[in-house]
């Protein structure tokens, strides 16, 4: 009799298993077909979602419902989809610049609406209403910044909910009571799975309730939930998920949401190698997301051990832009061994639309713990600050003229310009420009300054670094274009 049980508990989680990678594989090979192609930069506003927002009021099964305002008046909507009796709330962009789950959610809609995937969707919405408010600190996503209007962080605004954003967010939560809530959000992109140099491109928590970190049934369906959506992304970007820490805080929402009676699953969207504007981060949002609405709708996470949660490696944060290893380094006529850390810094042009990037050497010395989304082994290679261009060019248009893969192997990274017109913020191409009478310090190898010399063997450049991307001359066509800008310094 145990055994005809036991069969029965096997063959029921292994259909259930079977059922919810069919849909993932489904998911991944066509979304294509659901991606909103109107969302796509991670730089996104509020007006611009307002008409994508507005064509579902009209179609069938959606509910749309303005929940609340920000602080500078901008609409909070609510949108509700479904019949079921688990209700499961999913809310994103709680910090205005973390918006990679904002547009998975439009995807997700587009899917919604789509005549595809019928019996799924049935499974799905017969047994679950879903309700979704996107881009909750629509302020602070105008000006591209983590902060609402006030200047505060709204995920610590659980307890004195101060904030318009937070008082709608518990107000919705409380309202819908509702089982699973995802909490969507992105992270730094320079943080790796413990002890490995892969990027944390997804990393997840089920928030502690408690200072104890106790698990009872509530957080316990989070932490399934989130080992079958690991499961999903190890298939895509293997060994690229993290776990964060659960200390209790709290002020969180998530801590208090699980405390609220929540299943609450934070998801965070990290960094994958040459991925930019999160475009195929998105895409894995939106396939686990659905992947884990379907296992919710059909129950079959409550079959999974909560012991593997413990099993995902936890977060850490030794990811570098570029990292350069075994580097000699000469300091006052004595040679070291250095390796050297930079990240490219984004700033934020004018209408936070675009950016640019300002790179700084972040670390350097021995970071044979340290990884690089781009490493370069520098051993027999020298260390050598570049030069600037010999003749001073009257307008930048001349820049046209310059064969800059010679001017580069020649040794020269920086280029005199006497009119750099005022609007210009960066070079467009991979090499500095400064002003006709710009006086450059004395090079230095220094946390904190723009990370940009050469890489020679013997009186050979193998090597160009310039404001923190790397140039392999043997290989300059393809390098280069890899460059977003250059400095100018005027």
């Amino acid at each position: 009799m145990k055994l005809t049980i036991l069969l029965f508990l096997v063959i029921t989680f292994t259909t259930a298993n079977a059922q919810n990678t069919d849909i993932t594989e489904s998911l991944y090979e066509t979304y294509e077909k659901y991606k909103e192609n109107e969302l796509g930069k991670r730089r996104i506003k509020h007006a611009q979602l307002q008409p994508l927002i507005e064509k579902y009021r009209t179609k069938a099964g959606f509910k749309i419902t303005k929940v609340g305002e920000s602080i500078e008046g901008k609409s909070l909507n609510l949108i509700s989809i479904g019949e079921g009796d688990t209700s499961v709330f999913l809310w994103s962009q709680m910090h205005g610049d973390e918006p990679t789950a904002t547009q998975a959610i439009f995807d997700i809609f587009n899917f919604l609406d789509s005549p595809d995937f019928t019996a799924e969707k049935q499974r799905i919405l017969s047994n679950c209403t879903l309700h979704f408010l996107p881009m909750l600190n629509p302020d602070g996503a105008e000006v591209f910044q983590r902060r609402n209007r006030l200047g505060i962080d709204i995920n610590r605004d659980a307890l004195r909910l101060q904030s318009p954003e937070g008082r709608t967010l518990k107000k919705v939560r409380d309202s819908l009571d509702a089982d699973f809530g995802f909490n969507l959000h992105d992270q730094s992109t320079y943080y790796n799975a413990e002890r490995t140099e892969k990027p944390a491109t997804i990393s997840y928590l089920a928030p502690a309730y408690n200072y104890e970190k106790e698990i009872n049934e509530v957080r316990a369906n989070a932490m399934k939930v989130i080992v079958f959506m690991n499961d999903i992304i190890q298939k895509y970007a293997p060994g690229q998920v993290g776990r964060y820490n659960d200390d209790f805080e709290p002020r969180a929402f998530g801590d208090n949401i699980q405390k609220w009676g929540t299943s609450a699953i934070l998801i965070e969207s990290g960094g994958y190698p040459e991925d930019i504007e999160k475009q195929e981060i998105r895409k894995l949002n939106y396939v686990s997301i659905l992947s884990a609405i379907y296992t919710i709708a059909n129950k079959s996470y409550e079959d999974i051990p909560i012991e593997r949660y413990e099993e995902i490696p936890e977060n850490d944060r030794k990811l570098f832009d570029l990292k350069i290893a075994n580097a000699t380094y000469n300091l006052l006529g004595k040679e070291y061994i250095l390796d050297v850390a930079a990240n490219r810094l984004e700033v934020d042009k004018e209408k936070h639309n675009d950016f640019w990037y300002s790179s700084r050497i972040l670390e350097q010395g021995d970071l044979s713990t340290y990884y690089g989304y781009e490493t370069l082994d520098a051993t027999g290679l020298k260390i050598v600050a570049g030069k600037v261009y010999t003749e001073t060019l009257s307008s930048m248009d001349q820049l046209k003229s310059l064969d800059l893969e010679k001017v580069l192997e020649s040794g020269y990274t920086y280029v005199r310009v006497k009119d750099i017109p005022k609007e210009k913020l960066s070079s467009p191409v991979p090499i500095h420009i400064i002003g006709d009478k710009t006086k450059l310090p004395d090079f230095r190898m220094e946390i904190g300054v723009n990370p940009t010399f050469l890489l020679k063997k013997g009186n050979e450049i193998k090597y160009v670094v310039i404001n923190g991307f790397l140039i392999d001359l043997a290989n300059y066509k393809e390098t280069s274009q890899k460059v977003k800008n250059a400095m100018i310094y005027r």
